[in-house]
């Protein structure tokens, strides 16, 4: 608190603060401006102050309570902070507030979530701080129509906001991948636009979609005079001041549209509740006018059904009510892929209700892993991201658990170690694992979709799940050399169609399919009628890795290491060595970035492969990281050099080396072979000039 004492020139001085510059401003007794100094940028005009006082005062502002104080008097005064939203905050409104959307209606929906929200963490925190309820448990989430007003109100009984937290929460969007978010929002569909808005977790915003002026009243336990109003029209800036609230929670004032007064009846409000939050446990209430024995009253009524629908019996559960819950609890509009209901009964018990997805959300592959499990104790959210239900290769499945055993003020350090939540971990793991393989067995079409949009999380799950890695490994599909483009095949199928010779599983980590079917590394393997399994995802050769065999036959890259040969084709390399001894060894000594130079048996059209060393990273790999930013995690590793001696350009090196071994011709030609093994597997060569200057050579030569 800053005071600016009296002057004899002037009646009273203002100093206040605005975000950092400050001013000071004198007024007469009639509230004229007689003198402003100021220092820096403020709003100077958003200072509004009724002084109905007579003499020279002194006054005073608290810049974190906009209240200013007279001495001397009875009176406080309120002063609006005028503050501006956030560069993210201000994109997203505008996209709220000038779109077109079909759903409108979403708004209500995220509201009361919020407010659900809020009495679940008020009545978390009272189970351990009974003050903070102040005698008010009587949890409600109350809608308010005013059609005179225009005003539609959303209020709740719940944890309030202070006034930093209220400036944090709805000034701000604090959490990664906003950027993201906006990109994908401004791309989407306008039907969609409200969807991707729920899932990102910033429905409060969606207010603006029907209303030109959005209130909130909010107070945490304590002071009643330690409320604070927050205010805004949506058009980049928002105002803060105190209030007096009586009773702990929040109040939503929305001051709707002309177009958007349908709001405004119950009947389209009880249908909204109906159809998107009518298993909020919370009763959700409101006033209506009845006529009863020729009087009118006015009676509660409560809009949702509150039921539990994970307590109730499988069998008197519709499929529309699975679908409704499932919408409710992900913020969408689509339908899950698959429903499962789990009600363990016995030593253990606990009831479970989980959906797989039938597409993924935008965010999903770029924001930090995140359960998708609600862990409730006795019908009471406990946990909305409870990570120690699920591993975090499951991460896509959504739903809630519901266990009476676990004590209600449990802690996240205590789920840690509780042996009950282990056990309806690995309970809920089987479940899941169970749903898919049968869903791979039996509605493969349906699986085919799940996979395309969670593979590659899934795929987690091998390095991670030890005990159950070779069920995720049976879950897991491929393309290879034997399958049409867009088909799979599995590690199962590979081994049954192997051919009784073959003792390896054979794979080609690269970026595409095209690139990896027609690479030099698979020649020998399609000659011979050897599958070869095509990991187009970056995370494949961690899985490779992870899992090394399946059912006692080891996975083998085939652009790695020694390819065991058989008999006749090892007879034929070793005559060929003893006869290409020499200029081996000259091109070893002109080629200073290769390991070694040698022949190969895995090449059958074309001259020459970069191969890698067993066990060392693969040239996929290395991009991979360089991509990644993380090159120096995965040390270049020098490669060898393939020739293949059957290739007519080997040859006719062989040749020119025979008439003489210090022919110039002979780096230029081992520079040219070089350069296609580095194109072939992917990687960019170091001098791209000097290459398009060796083919030109070529082609004047050809030429002449």
């Amino acid at each position: 608190m800053k005071t600016v004492s009296n002057s004899a020139d002037w009646d009273c001085a203002y100093h206040y603060y605005y975000d950092g510059p400050s001013a000071v401003e004198t007024r007469n007794g009639s509230g004229q401006v007689l003198k402003q100094q100021v220092w820096g940028i403020t709003y100077i005009d958003e200072l509004v102050l009724h002084v109905e006082a007579t003499g020279r005062p002194s006054c005073a502002l608290d810049r974190r309570s906009g209240l200013v104080q007279f001495t001397g008097m009875s009176q406080t005064a309120s002063v609006p902070h005028r503050l501006p939203f956030k560069t993210e905050l201000k994109q997203l409104l505008d996209l709220i507030i000038h779109s077109l959307y079909t759903r409108k209606e979403i708004f209500l929906r995220e509201l009361i979530s919020n407010a659900a929200d809020a009495i679940d963490r008020v009545r978390f925190e009272g189970l351990t701080n009974p003050a903070v309820l102040e005698g008010n448990s009587n949890w409600k989430i109350r809608i308010i129509p005013d059609k005179s007003a225009g005003t539609l109100t959303v209020s709740d009984n719940g944890i309030g906001m202070s006034r930093e937290s209220i400036v944090d929460d709805l000034g701000t969007i604090a959490r990664s991948g906003t950027r993201a978010f906006l990109e994908q929002l401004q791309k989407a569909d306008a039907k969609n636009r409200p969807e991707l808005i729920g899932q990102f977790g910033v429905g409060f915003y969606a207010s603006f979609m029907v209303a030109d002026k959005v209130t909130v009243l909010s107070r945490p336990a304590g002071n009643p005079a330690d409320g604070v109003k927050w205010e805004s029209d949506g058009k980049g800036e928002f105002t803060i001041e105190p209030v007096e609230k009586p009773t702990r929670g929040t109040d939503v004032i929305l001051h709707l549209r002309e177009d958007a007064k349908e709001f405004l009846d119950p009947w389209r409000i009880r249908q909204i509740v109906k159809q998107y939050s009518d298993f909020i446990e919370h009763p959700i209430v409101m006033d209506v006018e009845r006529e009863k024995d020729g009087a009118r009253t006015t009676e509660e009524e409560t809009l949702n059904s509150r039921q539990a629908i994970w307590l109730r019996p499988k069998g008197e559960i519709r499929e529309e009510e699975y679908k409704t819950f499932y919408r409710q609890i992900t913020h969408g509009f689509d339908d899950p892929l698959k429903t499962i209901h789990i009600a363990a009964e016995g030593a253990m018990e606990f009831r479970a209700i989980l959906f797989i997805p039938q597409q993924r959300p935008f965010d999903f592959l770029y924001t930090p892993p995140r359960s998708g499990l609600q862990l409730y104790v006795k019908r009471v959210l406990i946990m909305h991201e409870c990570e120690e239900l699920l591993p975090p290769y499951l991460r896509f499945v959504k739903g809630v658990v519901d266990s009476s055993d676990l004590p209600l003020n449990v802690s996240r350090e205590m789920l840690q170690h509780n042996p009950l939540l282990a056990k309806i971990r690995g309970n809920l793991v089987n479940r899941v694992l169970k749903t898919l393989e049968e869903m791979r067995d039996g509605e493969y079409d349906n699986y085919l979709k799940f996979y395309r949009e969670f593979g590659m999380v899934l795929k987690e799950g091998i390095g991670t799940d030890w005990p159950n890695r070779q069920r995720i490994a049976d879950l897991l599909l491929f393309e290879s050399t034997k399958t049409e483009p867009g088909k799979y095949t599995t590690l199962s199928k590979y081994v049954e169609a192997m051919p009784s010779d073959q003792k390896e599983i054979y794979y080609l980590a690269g970026e595409t399919r095209s690139m990896l079917e027609d690479s030099p590394y698979v020649e020998a393997f399609k000659a011979k009628g050897q599958e070869v399994l095509l990991l187009t995802e970056p995370i494949d050769e961690y899985v490779a890795g992870s899992l090394h065999e399946y059912k006692g036959k080891t996975l083998r890259a085939v652009d790695r290491g020694h390819i065991e040969a058989d008999q006749d084709a090892a007879q034929r390399l070793k005559a060929a060595e003893q006869r290409l001894k020499g200029l081996l060894e000259t091109l070893k000594g002109k080629l200073n970035e290769v390991k070694d130079v040698r022949l190969s048996t895995r090449l059958k059209d074309s001259a020459a492969v970069l191969v890698a060393d067993e066990g060392a990273p693969s040239a996929h790999l290395e991009r991979l990281m360089q991509r990644l930013g993380r090159a120096g995690d995965v040390p270049a590793a020098r490669r060898i050099l393939e020739l293949n001696p059957d290739h007519a350009a080997v040859q006719a090196l062989e040749q020119l080396h025979t008439r003489d071994p210090n022919d110039p011709r002979l780096e230029t030609y081992a520079r040219l072979l070089y350069d296609q093994a580095v194109i072939a597997e992917g990687s960019r060569i170091q001098d791209p000039a000097a290459f398009a200057r060796r083919i030109n050579e070529l082609i004047v030569k050809a030429t002449q």
